[in-house]
Order: structure tokens, then C-alpha cells, then sequence
């Protein structure tokens, strides 16, 4: 999956954002990702689906622990 940057948030939104972020015991990426937009019938992998990916074998993003 690719990264993403967003540059020159204004201050008191990124803080608003790791206030949010904080209080919902998440990092910043955890809280922005399932507020963003993503099209149609697209949604991230469920926490049963990594974890079964987990103990295949698998990496984060589905490739191979080597």
C-alpha cells in the first residue's frame, strides 16, 4: 500500500487530531485511516484477517516473513 503525506496542516488541527487520537488510544495513522475516504466496496483488512495472515506466515502487507 502506498504512503501518503499531507504537509502544512495548520497547528491547531494536527493538534486536534492527536488530541482525538490520543484520547481514542490510537496513533495518529490509526485515527485518520477509517475516517478517510475510500471508493466504493474497499475497506482495510479486519483485525480476524490479520491476524490469520499473521499466523500463515504472512508480513504486514501479505508478503513473506523471511
Amino acid at each position: 500500500m502506498p504512503n501518503l503525506s499531507i504537509k502544512d496542516v495548520p497547528e491547531d488541527v494536527a493538534e486536534a487530531l492527536r488530541q482525538r487520537a490520543s484520547r481514542n488510544h490510537r496513533s495518529l495513522q490509526g485515527e485518520l485511516w477509517p475516517s478517510s475516504p475510500r471508493p466504493r466496496g474497499t475497506r482495510p483488512p479486519s483485525r480476524a484477517r490479520r491476524i490469520r495472515r499473521f499466523r500463515a506466515g504472512e508480513g504486514e502487507r501479505g508478503t513473506s516473513k523471511t
